[in-house]
């Protein structure tokens, strides 16, 4: 099996940028992508943030999350320093959790297309309570449309207790 060869990669211009610039509010044209060699195979790819930040929308203090994407590929796949910088431009943004969550997987889908994708944020209590927005789609008229409906019904069955935040 081969690498990939410098055409295939063309289009990543921050993976491997010295100079690279982290963007101070909400920045979706940071994210890159690149072509998914095994389009035949479908198959989970999952991101793992545990340093997300943004601010609450109404008294701008900061909001704390690990926030985990899970997607099945289908042409393009997201490059994961591209992703880093997207979600690092949430730092300054003021939006309510479940908004955050939202936006990051609609932006996803339209970079991407893929099959399947779920986004999960999992917020440190303030005031108290503590709150976990998920959103999730399957591509419609595929199987994915069907499975995203089967994981949203069975989400969360069985919680993890929230004393570990």
């Amino acid at each position: 099996m081969t690498g990939r060869s410098k055409e295939e990669t063309a289009d990543i211009t921050l993976l491997g940028n010295q100079k690279t610039q982290y963007p101070c509010d909400y920045a979706p044209e940071m994210l890159e992508t690149f072509e998914n060699k095994h389009q035949g195979n479908d198959y989970f790819v999952k991101f793992n943030c545990p340093e997300f930040t943004s601010l609450c929308p109404i008294t701008g203090q900061p909001d704390f999350a690990t926030v985990t994407i899970s997607y099945v590929p289908n042409i393009k796949m997201v490059e994961s320093k591209s992703l880093k910088l997207y979600l690092f431009s949430f730092r300054n943004h003021g939006d309510f959790h479940e908004d955050c969550m939202n936006i990051i997987m609609k932006d996803l889908i339209k970079l991407m297309d893929p099959k399947y994708i779920e986004v999960w944020g999992k917020f440190t209590p303030r005031g108290g309570i503590s709150i976990d927005p998920y959103c999730n789609y399957g591509k419609p008229g595929t199987k994915w449309e069907e499975i995203a409906f089967n994981r949203m019904a069975n989400h969360d069955m069985y919680p993890e207790k929230v004393d570990n935040r």
